[in-house]
């Protein structure tokens, strides 16, 4: 009896001494295919990214952090397999379907990388080819439509019904989107932003409606980051784009002048010349865009001067390169006023005195009664 319980115990002993060094094979297996993958990609990657494709720049950063996580998933969940088969505990029974959802992870993470690639060189060397905004918009629609299809199929893996996930689904989601109409309101607003495109990131934007300006940051899903003049961050939910005005200054083509210049009635005579002049500059000036609208003309008898008006489009709808075209218009017109003997006019009264009144003031200076110059008959 002693004899045989010795020969099992060594059976025994050689039983785990052969376990240990099969799951020891499986993971040094699993530790060289590792090391030999990225020896692989650090050899490769120097030739990728002299290429002039995009694609394979991003599949290379997509593979490379997942595929690790693939080798050793692979490796521990066959050791625990060698083990389970030969403990029999029940515990083991449930690697087979978690190394399923664990690939199934793998895969969606290594998608959502390749995605993101993907979108990242399009944006660095393609962004005057595309909208910046509808990349990322079509890159977050990606990896959303990648990551439910991942749940998905976990899902399935793990014995629950799709079918009966999406019923469900669709019963919460009527209870959800009446709970939570604001934050649909908003996600599909933003996602109309995104297909309609009234203003991209880095576009100055303002609302006639509302008291919105400024530069636009970032486009969510629920709401649009817009810097304002001042550096203040201005936080606008994306529903709100749908029920306002949005005036869009950056993509003007040219910036307006429209200024109104009056002279002295008593430079009447010289008008015709001036107005002559002043289109005759616009006409020569290297910033006016001289394709657009331009009009000077004499318009109108004011109060205290005789009125022309400067109508015209700058080239350039930089807003401080405008302030200097502009600036150097207006001096040009001053100096073009006084070539003429002409002055530019400033609010002014004229009182006509009649025949038999004169000033009365101690020697000859007018007399003041009260602050006011006083008349009398002489």
């Amino acid at each position: 009896m002693e004899v045989e319980q010795l020969l099992s115990e060594l059976q025994q002993d050689n039983i785990t001494l052969f376990l240990a060094g099969q799951v020891f094979l499986v993971v040094f297996i699993a530790l060289i295919a590792d090391l030999v993958q990225k020896r692989l990609i650090e050899r490769v990657r120097p030739r990728v990214e002299r290429t002039p494709s995009l694609w394979d720049d991003a599949l290379l950063f997509a593979v490379r952090p997942p595929l690790t996580a693939l080798i050793w998933l692979a490796g521990i969940s066959f050791a625990a397999d060698i083990v389970g088969q030969h403990t029999g505990a029940a515990i083991f029974e449930a690697v087979a379907p978690l190394r399923a959802v664990g690939m199934i992870s793998v895969i969606t993470w290594a998608l959502i990388r390749f995605i993101q690639g993907v979108e990242a060189n399009i944006l660095r060397w393609k962004g005057d080819e595309y909208d910046p905004t509808t990349v990322e918009a079509v890159g977050k629609l990606l990896r959303i439509s990648v990551v439910i299809t991942g749940v998905l199929m976990a899902l399935q893996t793990l014995g629950f019904s799709i079918s009966g996930v999406l019923a469900f689904g669709g019963v919460g989601g009527i209870a959800v989107g009446f709970a939570a109409k604001d934050m649909l309101a908003n996600f599909f607003g933003g996602l109309m932003l995104y297909l309609d495109r009234p203003f991209a990131i880095g576009d100055w934007v303002r609302s006639p409606d509302r008291n919105i300006e400024g530069t636009v940051e970032t486009i969510g899903w629920r709401l649009t980051v817009i810097r304002t003049f001042d550096k203040r961050p201005l936080y606008v939910p994306n529903s709100t784009f749908s029920n306002i005005a949005v005036e869009n200054p950056s993509r003007m083509h040219n910036r307006r002048i429209f200024e109104t210049v009056g002279i002295r009635y008593d430079d009447a005579g010289k008008m015709a010349d001036i107005v002559a002049d002043v289109r005759r500059m616009l006409e020569e000036h290297p910033e006016i865009d001289t394709g657009q609208t331009l009009i000077v003309n004499f318009n109108g008898f004011a109060p205290s001067s005789l009125d022309f008006f400067v109508y015209t489009f700058t080239k350039t709808t930089q807003w401080t390169k405008y302030h200097e075209v502009k600036q150097d218009v207006l001096l040009k017109i001053v100096t073009i006023i006084e070539s003429h003997g002409a002055q530019i006019a400033f609010p002014t009264s004229t009182v006509h005195v009649p025949e038999g009144l004169a000033f009365r003031g101690e020697e000859g200076a007018q007399a003041k009664v009260g602050g006011r110059s006083t008349l009398e008959r002489v």
